[in-house]
């Protein structure tokens, strides 16, 4: 079993990012879990999601207090206590960055991804919502699920121009990672809970 935390603000689509991620495993015939953790309802507090990934019924129902991957979709969230809590020895982590990956691992102490979620957002679909384009880098980084699974789940959740953005931008998410560099990792979660 795969468990993943994402960390963002309200407005971000912290929480669709996590049901789309669980809703690309059902797409693969796995099994997928998304639910949201937040406290006040209001644009801009920190929100976090949690997501388990399993090729078998997932029995467990907390909170992912020690996941395999963390996807942060706020920089500024790095600097909130215990956002990085837990992350398994190895574990990666994708940011919404203007950072260069480099600095960004070297400020973390641990392998991390940084992306322009927010800069690509902007320029494709007009407005600052980093998650499509953070789930595309994970999906390249991981090869944990593929892009057509990701594609059809936005194509059942939007219609029209707001689907062909959303499509483009996912296309444009992929392109700035490089393909399988975490693809072990996911591949060790996997046996070890076997």
């Amino acid at each position: 079993m795969i468990e993943i935390r994402i960390h963002g603000r309200g407005g971000q689509g912290n929480v669709v990012a996590a049901y789309l991620l669980a809703m690309a495993a059902f797409e693969e015939q796995r099994y997928g879990q998304a639910f949201p953790n937040f406290g006040a309802e209001r644009r801009g507090a920190p929100v976090t999601a949690f997501v388990r990934i399993a090729d078998r019924p997932i029995q467990r129902r907390n909170q992912v207090r020690h996941p395999t991957f963390l996807i942060i979709q706020d920089q500024a969230l790095l600097q909130v206590p215990g956002v990085t809590d837990g992350l398994k020895p190895g574990g990666k982590i994708l940011v919404n960055s203007s950072l260069e990956s480099a600095e960004l691992s070297k400020q973390l102490g641990q392998q991390a991804i940084a992306l322009q979620a927010t800069a690509l957002a902007k320029k494709i679909l007009g407005r600052p919502v980093p998650n499509t384009a953070l789930l595309a880098a994970f999906f390249t980084l991981t090869e944990m699920l593929s892009q057509d699974s990701l594609a059809a789940v936005l194509q059942k959740r939007f219609k029209g121009d707001i689907l062909e953005k959303n499509l483009q931008l996912i296309q444009e998410g992929a392109q700035q990672v490089p393909a399988g560099l975490w693809k072990e990792k996911e591949e060790e979660s996997n046996a070890a809970s076997a």
